[in-house]
């Protein structure tokens, strides 16, 4: 198959080409533009200017390139640390950034290089950080008298957050700004910002902690100490990643805006890690130790501020993305080269700015530029639609005639791939900025993006319009959700959401009607709908686990077992992620970095392409041939699904399910289309869905019957007392029930019925008789 085919040429072509995703680190050149001493701060400006300061006392700006633009000021202290202001609108001229200084001071200088404030006693000793939140609205310092204190933009004392015994060499805040994160000694605090709330402390290294960062997109913590080793964390203090011992210590590290990956610096050295740990890249320039590091907005460089007085620029490289034949690398900054595994056809795509995003389907490549997007069709690179962007570009997810982007100006926008604004779904506490592809799932015609304010819910849009269709409300925070990719009118029943929870707990449920949670597994690490059919797969308790069809979990659960597929897989990790899952190949990353390979069943997708078409005996001749207990599994919980009792008949007598059997042959013999259709559902564990069939189609007797079937008497009662017949039938089957178990009432319904009517056995059975007759006289048996 092309499928195939195309993945074993991609992985030929790996073995021998080109190197994977990388940093292109470059210095700046000699002279006097180079700083003379250590530096100690830099940041970069919502403008796209990099500020940098040093022991040498010289503020300098560079540009986005790397080039000297000019020395803003010479200041008279030295400093600790630099940090521009938050400011949300981009503004080059006007913003503040904070310096953190030696003498226990922080200044708050304007981009002239005025000082706006001095706070001269802002601690007892060195500052030693500054952290502003993530909406700019408070400013953190810590110090080497232990204490971490909270100030307003313009440097009014708030109130001081935190305490420690000793120095704090490390702090940062929370992606929500309710928390802070700061080291002492060897361990690491978790400190929330309302009073009444614990610390969480741990001890995360076998010596000082120098660095840590907390993602703002995935909510992990990054650490780095003098034990030579950087660790990753989840804000619990549990352990995801510990790394091997490098040379010298852990200086500095810092997550990209994207969550994504993350730069790590020691002397003469600075690596490039993915967001689970493992690393891409590692560089060597000989500068020193790297005190300081700090991203583009974009995430697509880090600049990193060095011990010789170096200042890095190191640009993101070598990114890579495949869908089918098609394979997009980026070349270099600005060129993204297009090859075909198939044929061999490459083409070469020069942009303007460099490439910060790549996004790649069957039909189309989307490349985002630092100014433009621009939407290539794979049939024909030359001529794309090319739309002028505002803000930068965080997420793009592709999906039918249409795609989702997440920029920093618009938020989260669905665009036709001419480029046309369709829509721009929003919600009261919608964070644009912390959207990812773990909390956002695109369907054709559904979205589904987890609640920023509250995890616990996921809001569902119409893509088109916008439109909010409902939400699932979850009594757990969502970590991750995912969208059957399969269209309505094939699934027969809407769309499914998978979601796994903060206790790694996996569920599917409905998107449309009623919302029915049911848990699949647990222990969970990622999850993810094929591509092609309705098959779903997961890493899960060190298995790969593919449901073949996990509709039956609605239909009949008792075959779940025998209609999914695992695999052991020690060596995944606890890390690991499913990157794609189409057709019955499942390409898995490792918590080691390395891309592995699953494959899946091909029969169960046929049978599913032959029950969408409505081909029956086309499913039943594939399952003989093939003779597998899976297959006949899912073939019985399709049929059963599509109210083929035929089909269902020979598919639970393959499996030896005689009892399901049994009750296949009792439907079809039952006289109605509403009672053949009610015993479905009550067969699917859904009897308020099964009453309300029978008793719009008038038959209340067979209503209030299957109510006593299943023992639900208060629900028997209602039926008969909503349309006055039938009351003493109930009370003579519950009369008759309490006999036969030796017990007494205790409905008060029931009991208030006791007295007020009286039972006639003879006259039920000559009602019952007539509603039988009338059922037979409405014919339709076995159709």
């Amino acid at each position: 198959p092309t499928g195939i085919r195309a993945a074993c040429v991609r992985l030929s072509r790996r073995a021998a080409a080109q190197p994977p995703m990388h940093l292109a680190v470059r210095g700046c050149d000699p002279g006097d533009a180079r700083h003379g001493d250590i530096v100690t701060g830099l940041s970069w400006s919502n403008a796209g200017e990099l500020l940098t300061v040093s022991d040498d006392h010289k503020v300098r700006v560079w540009s986005v390139d790397g080039e000297p633009v000019q020395q803003l000021s010479e200041v008279s202290f030295y400093c600790t640390g630099l940090l521009w202001h938050p400011s949300a609108t981009g503004r080059a001229q006007g913003d503040v950034f904070v310096v953190g200084c030696t003498d226990g001071s922080f200044r708050l200088i304007s981009r002239q290089g005025r000082v706006e404030k001095v706070e001269a006693n802002a601690h007892e000793g060195a500052v030693t950080c500054v952290r502003w939140s993530r909406d700019g609205a408070s400013l953190a310092t810590a110090g080497e008298d232990g204490l971490i204190k909270s100030w307003s933009r313009t440097g009014m004392f708030r109130a001081n957050l935190a305490a420690s015994q000793g120095t704090v060499h490390a702090m940062c805040w929370s992606p929500d700004s309710d928390q802070i994160l700061f080291s002492y000694e060897r361990h690491l605090i978790v400190r929330p910002l309302q009073p009444s709330s614990k610390q969480t402390q741990w001890k995360a290294h076998d010596a000082p902690v120098l660095c840590c960062d907390w993602n703002p997109v995935t909510g992990f913590l990054a650490s780095g100490g003098e034990d030579c080793k950087y660790r990753l964390w989840d804000a619990y203090g549990r352990q995801l990643y510990c790394s091997a011992p490098v040379e010298y210590s852990i200086s500095a590290i810092a997550w990209a805006p994207s969550g994504q990956y993350f730069a790590v610096g020691s002397f003469n050295l600075l690596r490039l890690c993915d967001k689970a740990g493992w690393s891409y890249s590692r560089a060597q320039p000989a500068c020193g130790s790297v005190f300081a590091l700090a991203w583009t907005g974009d995430s697509t460089q880090v600049t990193a501020g060095c011990g010789e007085g170096n200042v890095l620029f190191a640009q993101l490289v070598g990114r890579e993305v495949s869908c089918g034949p098609w394979e997009a690398r980026q070349t270099a900054a600005d060129v993204v080269t297009v090859v075909s595994v198939l044929d061999g056809q490459r083409e070469e795509l020069q942009f303007k700015d460099a490439v910060t995003e790549l996004s790649l389907s069957a039909a189309h490549l989307i490349v985002v530029t630092a100014t433009q997007l621009c939407i290539h069709a794979t049939s024909n690179f030359n001529t794309p639609h090319v739309v002028e962007l505002r803000g930068t570009v965080s997420l793009l997810l592709q999906s039918g005639p249409h795609f989702v982007m997440v920029d920093s100006v618009g938020g989260l926008q669905v665009l036709s791939y001419t480029g046309q604004l369709l829509s721009q779904p929003r919600f009261a506490g919608m964070r644009p900025s912390v959207l990812s592809p773990l909390s956002v799932a695109y369907a054709a015609d559904l979205l589904a993006v987890v609640d920023s304010a509250d995890a616990k819910v996921v809001r569902l849009f119409e893509p088109l319009t916008a439109r909010q269709l409902g939400t699932l409300q979850h009594h757990l925070e969502v970590e991750s959700v995912a969208l059957s990719q399969l269209s309505v009118a094939t699934k027969g029943g809407g769309r499914r959401l998978a979601l796994i929870d903060r206790n790694r707990d996996l569920y599917v449920t409905p998107t449309e009607g009623v919302q029915e949670m049911v848990k699949l597994h647990t222990m969970v690490d990622t999850v993810a709908w094929n591509e092609e059919n309705g098959s779903l797969a997961a890493i899960a308790d060190g298995h790969f686990v593919v449901w073949y069809y996990p509709e039956c979990v609605f239909v009949d659960r008792d075959l779940l077992p025998s209609t999914t597929l695992r695999q052991p897989t020690p060596d995944v990790g606890r890390s690991s992620e499913l990157l794609d899952f189409r057709g019955t190949r499942a390409t898995v990353r490792r918590s080691d970095g390395a891309v592995v390979t699953y494959a899946a069943s091909p029969y169960h997708a046929m049978v599913e392409r032959f029950v969408g078409a409505a081909a029956w005996e086309s499913a039943l001749r594939l399952c003989r041939y093939v003779k597998s207990h899976q297959l006949w599994a899912c073939l019985a919980a399709m049929a059963v699904a599509g109210k083929e009792l035929h089909t269902a008949e020979v598919a639970y007598a393959a499996i030896e399910a005689a009892e399901k059997l049994m009750f296949m042959a009792h439907v079809k013999e039952l006289p109605t289309p509403e009672a053949r259709e009610a015993e479905l559902l009550l067969f699917r564990r859904k009897r308020a869905e099964a009453v309300q069939v029978l008793v719009q189609g008038g038959w209340i007797y067979r209503a209030i019957k299957m109510c006593i079937r299943c023992f639900a008497w208060e629900a028997a009662y209602d039926v008969a007392r909503a349309h006055a017949t039938h009351l003493d039938t109930v009370l003579y089957h519950r009369q008759k029930y309490l006999q036969e178990t030796g017990r007494e009432e205790t409905l008060p319904k029931l009991q208030a019925l006791v007295g007020s009517i009286q039972v006639d056995e003879e006259a039920i059975k000559q009602r019952v008789a007539k509603e039988k007759e009338r059922e037979l006289a409405r014919g339709g048996a076995g159709a």
